[in-house]
C-alpha cells in the first residue's frame, strides 16, 4: 500500500495541528480548537474532517442531552497514535520550508545599534 503525502500544509491546517498538539491525547472539541487556532469554524471543520480521513484524527460526539446543556452537543477531536507522530512530522517539513524562503528567517538580536 503506498504511503500517503498527506494534506497541504497550508498555515491554516499547520495552526490546527499545533492546536491539537499542545496536548495530543486531550480530546478537543471545535471551538476549543478553533479559540486555540486562531480560526473561524468554516476554516477548522475542513480540515478536521481531512485529517479524519487520513486516519491521524478521531472523533466523536459528547453523550449528553442538549436540551439539559443549554447548548448544541459537542463534537470532540484527538489525534491517533499515529497522527501524533505524522502530524509532528508534517510541521516540521512546513517549518523547514519556510525557513529556507528568503525573508522567512526568524530575526536575530534586538535591532539596530
Amino acid at each position: 500500500m503506498p504511503k500517503q503525502s498527506g494534506p497541504r500544509m497550508t498555515l491554516p491546517t499547520q495552526l490546527v495541528l499545533r492546536a491539537l498538539l499542545e496536548d495530543p491525547t486531550r480530546e478537543m472539541y471545535g471551538l476549543e480548537i478553533c479559540n486555540s487556532a486562531g480560526l473561524p469554524t468554516g476554516t477548522i471543520h475542513p480540515i478536521l474532517a481531512r485529517f479524519e480521513g487520513l486516519g491521524w484524527l478521531e472523533s466523536r460526539w459528547e453523550e449528553s442531552d442538549p436540551h439539559k446543556q443549554g447548548r448544541p452537543r459537542r463534537r470532540y477531536y484527538r489525534l491517533t497514535p499515529d497522527g501524533i507522530e505524522l502530524a509532528r512530522d508534517a510541521l516540521a517539513r512546513a517549518y523547514t520550508k519556510v525557513t529556507q524562503l528568503p525573508g522567512m528567517l526568524p530575526q536575530q538580536g534586538g535591532g539596530a545599534a
